[in-house]
């Protein structure tokens, strides 16, 4: 299974992006899935989650201007990122966990994706 995260960018303060991580592979299916960030000097940390079933959970410092949203269909996930402030500015990463197809059995991972580059100018 492979994820692929898209969507980075430059954008001025207040300024918005979309993101999309999109899961590849002998997927049988996608469980929940998340979006972390990484600052220059600083931890990953938890950005936003969403189970299969669409509930969501944010970080404080997102909620009112993210929303993480996913299409099972296309095994695809989404972070719409408005209002976006200098201190949104990190590496994003999307994250999975799928049940895929290994030879006769289903084998249960978390896949990380190679992350996209989000800065935000003052």
């Amino acid at each position: 299974v492979q994820l692929q995260a898209s969507g980075g960018g430059l954008v001025q303060a207040g300024g918005s992006l979309r993101l999309s991580c999109a899961a590849s592979g002998s997927i049988f299916s996608i469980n929940a899935m998340g979006w972390y960030r990484q600052a220059p000097g600083k931890q990953r940390e938890l950005v936003a989650t969403i189970t299969r079933g669409g509930s969501t959970k944010y970080v404080d410092s997102v909620k009112g201007r993210f929303t993480i949203s996913r299409d099972n269909a296309k095994n695809t996930m989404y972070l719409q990122m408005n209002s976006l402030k200098p201190e949104d500015t990190a590496i994003y990463y999307c994250k999975g966990r799928a049940t895929s197809y290994s030879g006769t059995y289903l084998s249960t991972d978390d896949h990380w994706g190679q992350g996209t580059q989000v800065t935000v100018s003052s």
